[in-house]
Protein backbone atom coordinates (compact mmCIF):
# COMPACT_ATOMS: atom_id res chain seq x y z
CA UNK A 1 0.00 0.00 0.00
CA UNK A 2 1.22 3.59 -1.27
CA UNK A 3 2.49 5.76 1.86
CA UNK A 4 1.06 9.48 2.38
CA UNK A 5 4.29 10.54 2.05
CA UNK A 6 5.30 8.82 -0.94
CA UNK A 7 2.43 10.00 -2.75
CA UNK A 8 3.13 11.91 -6.02
CA UNK A 9 2.29 15.65 -6.34
CA UNK A 10 -0.84 16.83 -7.49
CA UNK A 11 -1.10 17.76 -11.14
CA UNK A 12 -1.79 21.90 -11.66
CA UNK A 13 -4.94 22.79 -12.81
CA UNK A 14 -4.77 24.25 -15.92
CA UNK A 15 -6.29 27.67 -16.30
CA UNK A 16 -8.03 28.43 -20.39
CA UNK A 17 -9.12 31.67 -20.60
CA UNK A 18 -11.06 32.80 -23.17
CA UNK A 19 -11.09 36.65 -24.65
CA UNK A 20 -13.82 38.21 -27.00
CA UNK A 21 -13.53 41.06 -29.01
CA UNK A 22 -16.56 43.53 -29.14
CA UNK A 23 -17.83 45.65 -31.44
CA UNK A 24 -16.36 48.78 -29.80
CA UNK A 25 -13.44 47.26 -28.87
CA UNK A 26 -10.25 47.35 -31.19
CA UNK A 27 -8.26 44.73 -29.80
CA UNK A 28 -8.33 41.59 -27.61
CA UNK A 29 -5.30 42.40 -25.99
CA UNK A 30 -5.77 44.05 -22.77
CA UNK A 31 -7.73 40.36 -21.83
CA UNK A 32 -5.29 38.47 -23.02
CA UNK A 33 -2.76 40.29 -21.13
CA UNK A 34 -5.30 40.44 -18.38
CA UNK A 35 -5.59 36.37 -18.49
CA UNK A 36 -2.09 35.46 -18.88
CA UNK A 37 -1.22 37.41 -15.07
CA UNK A 38 -3.96 35.62 -13.74
CA UNK A 39 -2.04 32.22 -15.21
CA UNK A 40 -3.41 31.25 -18.01
CA UNK A 41 -0.95 29.49 -20.20
CA UNK A 42 -3.47 29.28 -23.25
CA UNK A 43 -5.55 31.92 -24.20
CA UNK A 44 -8.40 31.20 -27.29
CA UNK A 45 -9.22 34.25 -28.78
CA UNK A 46 -12.87 35.43 -30.85
CA UNK A 47 -12.72 37.94 -33.34
CA UNK A 48 -16.20 39.13 -33.30
CA UNK A 49 -19.58 37.31 -33.24
CA UNK A 50 -20.16 35.36 -36.25
CA UNK A 51 -23.66 34.57 -38.32
CA UNK A 52 -26.06 34.91 -36.06
CA UNK A 53 -24.22 35.36 -33.36
CA UNK A 54 -21.95 32.02 -33.32
CA UNK A 55 -19.01 31.76 -31.89
CA UNK A 56 -16.69 28.78 -33.04
CA UNK A 57 -13.59 29.46 -30.66
CA UNK A 58 -16.14 29.16 -27.74
CA UNK A 59 -17.94 25.65 -28.92
CA UNK A 60 -14.85 24.42 -29.53
CA UNK A 61 -13.30 25.54 -26.74
CA UNK A 62 -16.18 24.44 -24.13
CA UNK A 63 -15.97 20.91 -26.31
CA UNK A 64 -12.25 20.21 -25.14
CA UNK A 65 -12.01 21.10 -21.75
CA UNK A 66 -11.36 18.03 -19.33
CA UNK A 67 -12.20 17.42 -15.25
CA UNK A 68 -9.81 20.07 -13.56
CA UNK A 69 -9.83 22.73 -16.11
CA UNK A 70 -10.39 26.20 -15.09
CA UNK A 71 -12.38 28.34 -17.03
CA UNK A 72 -11.20 31.88 -17.26
CA UNK A 73 -12.32 35.21 -18.72
CA UNK A 74 -12.24 38.64 -17.91
CA UNK A 75 -15.61 39.50 -17.47
CA UNK A 76 -18.94 37.74 -17.61
CA UNK A 77 -20.11 39.32 -20.64
CA UNK A 78 -17.14 37.86 -22.25
CA UNK A 79 -18.70 34.67 -22.17
CA UNK A 80 -22.44 34.53 -22.05
CA UNK A 81 -25.16 35.91 -23.85
CA UNK A 82 -27.24 36.49 -21.12
CA UNK A 83 -27.74 35.46 -17.62
CA UNK A 84 -29.78 32.35 -18.75
CA UNK A 85 -26.86 31.18 -21.46
CA UNK A 86 -24.50 32.01 -18.38
CA UNK A 87 -25.93 29.56 -15.64
CA UNK A 88 -26.44 26.91 -18.74
CA UNK A 89 -22.36 27.09 -19.00
CA UNK A 90 -21.59 27.11 -15.46
CA UNK A 91 -24.02 24.39 -14.77
CA UNK A 92 -22.47 21.97 -17.77
CA UNK A 93 -19.10 22.76 -16.31
CA UNK A 94 -19.73 21.58 -13.28
CA UNK A 95 -21.07 18.23 -14.51
CA UNK A 96 -17.73 18.10 -16.46
CA UNK A 97 -16.07 18.62 -13.32
CA UNK A 98 -14.38 22.01 -14.90
CA UNK A 99 -13.90 25.28 -12.80
CA UNK A 100 -14.69 28.76 -14.35
CA UNK A 101 -14.10 31.82 -12.65
CA UNK A 102 -14.47 35.53 -14.10
CA UNK A 103 -11.70 37.95 -13.31
CA UNK A 104 -13.23 41.08 -12.49
CA UNK A 105 -16.63 39.75 -11.23
CA UNK A 106 -17.15 37.48 -8.22
CA UNK A 107 -17.66 34.36 -9.89
CA UNK A 108 -15.47 31.43 -8.89
CA UNK A 109 -16.82 28.08 -8.85
CA UNK A 110 -14.06 26.42 -7.00
CA UNK A 111 -14.65 28.40 -3.82
CA UNK A 112 -17.86 29.08 -1.40
CA UNK A 113 -18.09 32.29 -2.49
CA UNK A 114 -18.18 31.90 -6.14
CA UNK A 115 -20.96 29.47 -5.52
CA UNK A 116 -22.68 31.51 -3.26
CA UNK A 117 -23.00 33.76 -6.06
CA UNK A 118 -24.40 31.45 -8.89
CA UNK A 119 -26.94 30.89 -6.72
CA UNK A 120 -28.03 34.83 -6.97
CA UNK A 121 -27.96 34.52 -10.40
CA UNK A 122 -29.57 31.99 -10.53
CA UNK A 123 -32.30 33.85 -8.20
CA UNK A 124 -31.99 37.35 -10.48
CA UNK A 125 -32.78 35.01 -13.88
CA UNK A 126 -35.78 33.16 -12.28
CA UNK A 127 -36.71 37.24 -11.13
CA UNK A 128 -36.01 38.02 -14.54
CA UNK A 129 -37.97 36.06 -16.45
CA UNK A 130 -40.99 36.54 -14.04
CA UNK A 131 -40.79 40.45 -14.67
CA UNK A 132 -40.75 39.75 -18.34
CA UNK A 133 -43.62 37.33 -18.21
CA UNK A 134 -45.70 40.01 -16.09
CA UNK A 135 -44.73 43.18 -18.40
CA UNK A 136 -45.84 41.64 -21.79
CA UNK A 137 -48.92 40.39 -19.99
CA UNK A 138 -49.73 44.30 -18.55
CA UNK A 139 -48.74 45.19 -22.50
CA UNK A 140 -51.31 42.99 -23.94
CA UNK A 141 -53.90 43.63 -21.42
CA UNK A 142 -53.46 47.81 -21.75
CA UNK A 143 -53.53 47.82 -25.43
CA UNK A 144 -56.89 45.48 -25.66
CA UNK A 145 -58.54 47.92 -23.32
CA UNK A 146 -57.23 50.61 -25.85
CA UNK A 147 -58.82 48.93 -28.68
CA UNK A 148 -55.36 48.20 -30.41
CA UNK A 149 -54.56 44.41 -30.86
CA UNK A 150 -51.92 42.40 -30.28
CA UNK A 151 -49.04 41.39 -32.66
CA UNK A 152 -47.52 42.83 -35.12
CA UNK A 153 -49.59 44.85 -37.76
CA UNK A 154 -47.13 43.88 -40.58
CA UNK A 155 -47.83 40.35 -40.19
CA UNK A 156 -51.66 40.78 -40.06
CA UNK A 157 -51.29 42.71 -42.95
CA UNK A 158 -48.60 39.98 -44.61
CA UNK A 159 -46.70 42.37 -45.61
CA UNK A 160 -43.62 40.92 -47.47
CA UNK A 161 -40.83 43.17 -45.34
CA UNK A 162 -42.21 41.61 -42.22
CA UNK A 163 -42.41 38.78 -43.01
CA UNK A 164 -39.52 38.30 -43.78
CA UNK A 165 -37.60 40.28 -40.62
CA UNK A 166 -39.52 37.81 -38.45
CA UNK A 167 -38.31 35.06 -40.23
CA UNK A 168 -35.26 36.14 -39.91
CA UNK A 169 -35.58 37.45 -36.43
CA UNK A 170 -36.65 33.72 -35.88
CA UNK A 171 -33.45 32.29 -37.63
CA UNK A 172 -30.85 34.19 -35.47
CA UNK A 173 -33.16 32.73 -32.52
CA UNK A 174 -32.59 29.40 -33.37
CA UNK A 175 -28.91 29.12 -34.45
CA UNK A 176 -28.54 31.58 -31.03
CA UNK A 177 -30.10 28.78 -28.96
CA UNK A 178 -28.32 25.91 -31.08
CA UNK A 179 -24.56 27.30 -29.95
CA UNK A 180 -25.82 27.93 -26.48
CA UNK A 181 -27.03 24.63 -25.94
CA UNK A 182 -24.54 22.92 -27.89
CA UNK A 183 -22.29 21.90 -25.37
CA UNK A 184 -24.36 19.51 -23.67
CA UNK A 185 -25.95 17.38 -26.86
CA UNK A 186 -23.26 17.73 -29.38
CA UNK A 187 -20.48 15.85 -27.93
CA UNK A 188 -22.54 13.07 -27.82
CA UNK A 189 -23.66 13.27 -31.51
CA UNK A 190 -20.19 13.63 -32.33
CA UNK A 191 -19.26 10.24 -30.44
CA UNK A 192 -21.98 8.52 -32.49
CA UNK A 193 -22.36 9.61 -35.75
CA UNK A 194 -22.07 8.51 -38.61
CA UNK A 195 -21.72 5.14 -37.17
CA UNK A 196 -25.38 4.95 -35.71
CA UNK A 197 -28.61 5.95 -36.25
CA UNK A 198 -30.36 9.16 -35.82
CA UNK A 199 -32.93 7.14 -34.40
CA UNK A 200 -30.09 5.47 -32.08
CA UNK A 201 -28.66 8.97 -31.16
CA UNK A 202 -31.90 10.71 -29.96
CA UNK A 203 -32.53 7.51 -28.23
CA UNK A 204 -29.76 8.14 -26.38
CA UNK A 205 -30.23 11.32 -25.95
CA UNK A 206 -33.51 10.90 -24.50
CA UNK A 207 -31.98 8.73 -21.84
CA UNK A 208 -29.43 11.79 -20.39
CA UNK A 209 -32.75 13.54 -19.97
CA UNK A 210 -32.66 16.08 -23.46
CA UNK A 211 -36.08 16.16 -25.26
CA UNK A 212 -34.92 15.51 -28.65
CA UNK A 213 -36.67 13.80 -32.30
CA UNK A 214 -34.71 12.55 -35.17
CA UNK A 215 -36.32 15.35 -37.55
CA UNK A 216 -35.35 18.11 -35.26
CA UNK A 217 -31.79 16.46 -33.96
CA UNK A 218 -31.02 16.23 -37.99
CA UNK A 219 -32.00 19.83 -38.32
CA UNK A 220 -30.06 21.20 -35.88
CA UNK A 221 -26.97 19.28 -36.69
CA UNK A 222 -27.20 20.26 -40.22
CA UNK A 223 -27.45 24.06 -39.34
CA UNK A 224 -24.18 23.26 -37.46
CA UNK A 225 -22.14 21.97 -40.54
CA UNK A 226 -23.44 24.60 -42.11
CA UNK A 227 -22.69 27.66 -39.99
CA UNK A 228 -18.77 25.22 -39.76
CA UNK A 229 -19.81 25.06 -36.28
CA UNK A 230 -19.91 21.07 -36.99
CA UNK A 231 -17.72 18.29 -38.52
CA UNK A 232 -19.91 17.05 -42.15
CA UNK A 233 -18.78 13.85 -41.26
CA UNK A 234 -21.76 13.81 -38.94
CA UNK A 235 -24.28 13.84 -41.28
CA UNK A 236 -23.25 11.31 -43.57
CA UNK A 237 -25.23 8.24 -43.91
CA UNK A 238 -25.10 5.50 -41.33
CA UNK A 239 -24.10 2.04 -42.71
CA UNK A 240 -26.35 -0.16 -42.92
CA UNK A 241 -26.31 -3.34 -41.05
CA UNK A 242 -29.30 -6.23 -40.32
CA UNK A 243 -31.73 -6.13 -38.01
CA UNK A 244 -30.42 -8.18 -35.56
CA UNK A 245 -28.01 -5.87 -35.01
CA UNK A 246 -30.00 -3.13 -33.82
CA UNK A 247 -29.23 -4.24 -30.04
CA UNK A 248 -26.04 -4.22 -30.22
CA UNK A 249 -26.01 -0.57 -31.67
CA UNK A 250 -28.41 0.28 -28.98
CA UNK A 251 -25.89 -1.34 -26.05
CA UNK A 252 -22.84 0.59 -27.79
CA UNK A 253 -24.11 3.67 -27.57
CA UNK A 254 -25.12 3.94 -24.35
CA UNK A 255 -21.42 2.85 -23.55
CA UNK A 256 -20.41 5.76 -25.60
CA UNK A 257 -22.33 7.97 -24.02
CA UNK A 258 -21.31 6.96 -20.56
CA UNK A 259 -18.30 4.97 -20.30
CA UNK A 260 -18.06 4.67 -16.89
CA UNK A 261 -21.66 2.57 -16.89
CA UNK A 262 -21.10 -0.62 -15.25
CA UNK A 263 -22.88 -3.92 -17.27
CA UNK A 264 -25.53 -4.31 -14.67
CA UNK A 265 -26.32 0.12 -15.29
CA UNK A 266 -26.50 -1.31 -19.21
CA UNK A 267 -28.75 -3.69 -18.48
CA UNK A 268 -30.67 -1.29 -15.75
CA UNK A 269 -31.11 1.15 -19.20
CA UNK A 270 -32.30 -1.24 -21.50
CA UNK A 271 -34.71 -2.37 -19.05
CA UNK A 272 -36.03 0.67 -18.58
CA UNK A 273 -36.42 1.60 -22.46
CA UNK A 274 -38.25 -1.71 -22.86
CA UNK A 275 -35.95 -3.37 -24.99
CA UNK A 276 -36.69 -7.34 -24.48
CA UNK A 277 -32.79 -9.30 -24.40
CA UNK A 278 -31.57 -11.56 -27.67
CA UNK A 279 -32.93 -14.61 -25.69
CA UNK A 280 -36.58 -13.44 -24.50
CA UNK A 281 -37.66 -12.82 -21.38
CA UNK A 282 -37.66 -8.90 -19.73
CA UNK A 283 -34.33 -9.19 -17.42
CA UNK A 284 -31.04 -8.32 -19.06
CA UNK A 285 -28.35 -10.36 -17.33
CA UNK A 286 -24.76 -8.30 -17.47
CA UNK A 287 -23.38 -11.58 -19.82
CA UNK A 288 -26.02 -10.59 -22.82
CA UNK A 289 -24.60 -6.94 -22.32
CA UNK A 290 -21.14 -7.81 -22.38
CA UNK A 291 -22.15 -10.63 -25.63
CA UNK A 292 -23.03 -7.52 -27.74
CA UNK A 293 -20.34 -5.31 -26.29
CA UNK A 294 -18.03 -7.79 -27.62
CA UNK A 295 -19.76 -7.96 -31.12
CA UNK A 296 -19.54 -3.96 -31.29
CA UNK A 297 -15.78 -3.90 -30.32
CA UNK A 298 -15.39 -6.16 -32.85
CA UNK A 299 -16.82 -4.34 -36.09
CA UNK A 300 -15.36 -1.38 -34.44
CA UNK A 301 -18.46 0.39 -32.66
CA UNK A 302 -16.97 0.91 -29.39
CA UNK A 303 -13.47 1.14 -27.61
CA UNK A 304 -12.20 -1.28 -25.22
CA UNK A 305 -12.99 -0.45 -22.02
CA UNK A 306 -13.30 -2.47 -18.36
CA UNK A 307 -16.95 -3.79 -18.44
CA UNK A 308 -17.16 -4.93 -14.96
CA UNK A 309 -20.07 -5.65 -14.01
Amino acid sequence: MTQAGNLPPALPRRLIGYARLSIEDQSNDCQVDELRTAGCHRVHQEHGPGVGGARPVLARLLRDLVPGDVLVVVRLDRLALSVSHLLDVIEDLEKRGVDFRALRDPIDTATPQGKLAVQVLETVARLERSLIAERTKAGMKAAKARGRLAGNPGLRERRPDAVRAVAAARDRAYLDELTSSAQVWLPTVRDLRPQHSWDDVVRILKRKGLDWTVERLRRAVHRMVRERLAEPELIKRSPRRPPEDRLMRLVAGIAIADPDLSLRGIAAQLEQMHERPPRGGRKWQPSSVRALLDDARRLGLVRLRGGGA
